[in-house]
């Protein structure tokens, strides 16, 4: 470009309005271009040109992308992608400072000595600039802005202490993603912006923090290149970075062009370290604070004049040194490397014969390593597309192939980083002209896969590094607004239709995937919204009827499924307490009225299933002791094994035990109980209220409604059988009520010579002969196993048609007996230690059996006969009719009183 108008240098630190500066310039004027840094930088500055003056006149050119309207008059470009001698009014350069950059720095020195406006030119930067400016353009001015808010440092912080609004700089991929996995931990989400990022997956990043939705920004050093966004804080990760040979110490200017982003117009900004970064010396923070540093001595320069007669003269011509001593020949870039890597290959140095093959062989080595680390597949990749160029253009059918595998939205972060960085490749081949034979299409078609790619990109980042809840409750917070929670029919709660957790009950479980910081805020977030609903919950909780409530075998209240208090120890057992489950949040009022309601619910559910036992307890005619008997009851919740409260039953006469059968009591041989006690529900609750009773930290569990018999558990005590209604005996325990029916059975047989059983006592149990022997072993009979020849059908009676043989036996063989087993039971107690015999030593006896009257002389006989026959004829009027014994001769019998059965042997006996 000539040199005919005015030179400008516009120095200054960050945030002193350069880059607006130079767009207001430049829309002064007729025709302009502008380079920029970055190809994000460039589609800002673009934006905001197109929404002044229109899309028809404005041309965004960059390595991958262009939009060229035939009306063009602005000119927004990367460095590298500026038009070269199109005449423009105005010219301007951003961040002129890279001049300096080992990478790039050539290209920026080139159109720092080359590039020049009709009318004007700007060169934008930092003051470091100055001197090798004003030794390399003559007849420039100086501008000097000044940095329109204060830059101050803070120090070393945590990221968990990290203040909102804040951007934390790494210097590769792998520490950004790091840095931005602990920030979504510790702070419920980030934005992410690299330089590598397509526009769209940037811009989209950008909305994210600038919106609002997360207060944290994590990127490369790429956000110092101008990109305009609201940071109050800039923390280092580093102080150092990979500048493509070394690791290396920034520079302080370039901390500085970082720092700078913090602060934007005239709000004050801080910086600082975090992380393993030390902090910054104090010569250093002077330097950034006071926007004071070392002058840039050498620019990076390459040859401009290139020549393409052979590969071997092009390589000379890029390594020619220079004498200027404010330029220094840039050390071997990429594209260089890739020229002498085909070069070196014998299949292409055959086919460069002509100065346009080196041409276009150097065009080729042009195309940006967009993967950054392929190596040799980079190197391939150009030689395959030098040798589609050479032959016209690169085939649609191939083109389209590769397009095909690239066009993939499925994958992790790194899959589609890699195919974003793949298809740039390949925007920036359809960029160029005549190198496809259908340019718009590709364009497009490169343009579209990106956008796909970009957009699958930002979705991956978002789902990995924002917790869209936090952000979209934490927004709504700063803006002070009311909140709207919802709760559907599965207890999920939303707050602004993000889940946050669960309500069960009045008690609000929050979501476990949160972080510590989150949680706080989501909790907070979730109590505001969820105040009313609580309110309105216990007024349907409180009007509901017993029906939707119940408790659980181990004393928890629920309502319906859900769980929303427990029973605890009362004054009485039959007088449990309750306990709410009602968060503190929801506040006293709600607490007390879900007090209230399980209260009621329980009260009511222990006089329903207690009630006999209550109407008992409150009957005043029962005295003496009968009322005694009627409190152990009271205390053993309405079942009493027999064998433990002997004397008590003996002490009452008939009239206590007459007013005692009034209220239900039935006294069994084994078991006094109240059978209505017996039914299931209040089998269920009585279990409950002892354990509670007695602190017990597990409760039995009540059996399976219906069954006659369980499994007898080693361990399991006594007591927990009796409460559930069952009374252990062998492996199995029977259930009291059919073991008293059973026991009815048992005392009309002759358990002194021996019976067998019978029909109607296997029914009773639901057992086979092999189960109720071990029942009757645990009972204290002894069975003894035996066989015999199987019963054959009785004859017919004369006159009636005799009963068909099953299976008729044929002549001359002999039939096979069929045997059968049988148990002969006889009493057999365990023995006891010998206890000298009392008078009125007598076994309990049935319920409503009374004490046969005695003679003068005759001996005792306190146990009924056994084996004998009932009486034919009428039956007494009552079950506790007395019955009348033959007086017999004393003799002396020895006898287990707690076994009627043995007494009746024993007397027939004798």
């Amino acid at each position: 470009m000539r040199q005919n108008g005015r030179v400008t240098a516009v120095l200054g630190p960050t945030n002193t309005g350069k880059t607006h500066y130079a767009i207001q310039r430049m829309l002064g004027h007729r025709t302009g271009v502008i380079g920029l840094p970055l190809r994000l930088l460039a589609r800002e500055v673009y934006d905001r040109i197109v929404a002044q003056r229109g899309p028809s006149v404005v041309a965004l050119v960059t390595g991958e992308e262009r939009i060229v309207p035939e009306r063009t008059q602005y000119w927004v470009c990367t460095v590298e992608a500026m038009p070269q001698e199109i005449g423009a009014d105005f010219v301007a350069i951003d961040e002129i400072q890279l001049c300096g950059d080992p990478s790039r720095g050539h290209v920026f020195t080139d159109r720092l000595l080359r590039a020049r406006g009709l009318h004007e030119t700007l060169f934008l930067g930092s003051e470091v600039m100055r001197g090798a400016i004003a030794a390399l353009v003559p007849g420039v001015e100086f501008m000097r802005r000044e940095r329109f808010s204060t830059l101050t440092y803070s120090g070393s912080k945590k990221i968990s202490r990290m203040p909102p609004r804040s951007a934390i700089v790494g210097f590769s991929v792998e520490n950004v993603y790091a840095i931005a996995e602990l920030i979504r931990r510790t702070k419920g989400g980030c934005a992410v912006v690299m330089g590598a990022l397509s526009p769209r997956t940037r811009n989209a990043q950008v909305d994210l923090y600038q919106n609002g939705d997360v207060d944290y920004l994590v990127a490369t050093d790429a956000i110092g290149m101008g990109l305009n966004l609201d940071v109050r804080h800039v923390a280092f990760s580093s102080t150092e970075k990979f500048d493509g040979h070394r690791m290396r110490p920034l520079f302080p200017h370039e901390l500085a062009q970082i720092a700078g982003r913090a602060g934007r117009h005239t709000e004050p900004g801080t910086f600082g370290v975090t992380g393993e970064a030390s902090p910054l010396e104090p010569e250093v923070v002077r330097a950034i604070e006071e926007s004071r540093f070392a002058p840039i001595k050498k620019l990076q320069w390459r040859n401009e004049a290139l020549e393409f007669g052979t590969i071997d003269r092009l390589v000379a011509s890029l390594e020619a040194p220079t004498q200027n001593e404010w330029l220094s020949r840039t050390r071997e870039s990429d594209d260089l490397h890739a020229l002498k890597a085909l070069a070196a290959l014998p299949d292409i140095r055959d086919r460069v014969r002509s100065p346009q093959s080196v041409r276009l062989l150097w065009d080729v080595c042009c195309i940006p390593d967009f993967r950054g680390k392929s190596g040799g597949e980079h190197i391939s990749l150009l030689t395959r597309i030098f040798e589609f160029l050479q032959g016209g253009k690169v085939p649609n059918d191939w083109l389209a192939g590769v397009m095909k595998r690239i066009d993939r939205t499925q994958g992790d972060i790194d899959a589609l980083s890699r195919r974003l960085a793949y298809i740039r490749t390949w925007t920036y081949v359809a960029q160029r002209k005549g190198w496809v034979e259908d340019e718009t299409h590709w364009r497009d078609e490169t343009r579209a896969v990106e956008d796909r790619l970009s957009d699958a990109l930002h979705a991956q980042l978002t789902q990995r590094f924002v917790d869209r809840r936090t952000s979209v409750l934490m927004r709504r917070l700063k803006q002070k607004e009311t909140l709207v929670a919802e709760v559907n029919d599965k207890g999920e709660v939303t707050v602004e239709g993000e889940f946050v957790g669960r309500l069960e009950g009045f008690r609000f479980r929050q979501d476990a995937s949160s972080s510590s910081e989150e949680a706080k805020t989501l909790r907070q977030a979730a109590f505001q919204a969820l105040r009313p609903e609580f309110h309105l919950r216990a007024d349907r909780f409180y009007n509901a009827p017993d029906t939707e409530m119940d408790f659980t075998e181990q004393g928890g209240l629920m309502w319906g499924n859900q769980a929303v208090g427990k029973l605890v120890t009362g004054g009485d057992p039959l007088k449990p307490q309750v306990e709410a489950f009602v968060d503190e949040e929801a506040g006293h009022d709600v607490s007390e009225k879900v007090k209230r309601r399980l209260q009621h619910f329980i009260d009511r559910k222990v006089a329903a299933q207690f009630e006999p036992l209550l109407n008992m307890a409150r009957d005043e005619s029962l005295t003496g002791l009968a009322r005694g008997f009627a409190f152990r009851l009271v205390e053993g919740m309405g079942v009493l094994p027999r064998d433990g409260i002997a004397e008590e039953v003996k002490a009452l006469d008939q009239d206590s035990r007459s007013v005692l059968r009034k209220h239900g009591v039935r006294f069994g041989q084994f078991t006094v109980f109240l059978p209505l006690l017996l039914k299931p529900a209040a089998t269920r609750l009585r279990l409950v209220l002892w354990s509670l009773a007695n602190n017990l930290s597990e409760f039995p569990e009540s059996p399976p409604p219906g069954l006659v018999t369980i499994p007898n558990v080693d361990g399991v005590p006594r007591e927990h059988y009796t409460l559930a209604g069952y009374h252990p005996a062998g492996v199995r325990a029977i259930r009291i009520d059919m073991l008293e029916r059973l026991a009815d059975l048992l005392r009309g047989q002759d358990s002194r010579g021996g019976f067998e059983a019978t029909p109607d006592m296997l029914s009773i149990t639901g057992m086979t002969l092999e189960q109720f022997a071990d029942l009757m072993g645990g009972l204290g009979y002894k069975g003894e196993k035996a066989e015999r020849p199987k019963a054959r059908p009785a004859k017919p009676v004369d006159g009636a048609d005799p009963a068909p043989e099953q299976n008729p036996i044929p002549e001359g063989e002999t039939a096979e007996v069929e045997m059968e087993s049988f148990y002969t039971f006889t009493w057999a107690p365990r023995r006891r230690d010998p206890q000298p015999r009392r008078e009125n030593n007598r076994p309990p006896r049935k319920e409503g059996e009374q004490r046969s009257p005695r003679k003068e002389g005759e001996a005792r006989s306190d146990a009924p006969r056994q084996g004998k026959p009932k009486p034919k004829g009428k039956k007494p009027e009552r079950e506790d009719r007395p019955r009348q014994f033959e007086a017999r001769p004393e003799r002396p019998v020895k006898i287990d009183p707690d076994n009627p059965f043995a007494v009746l042997a024993a007397l027939k006996k004798s």
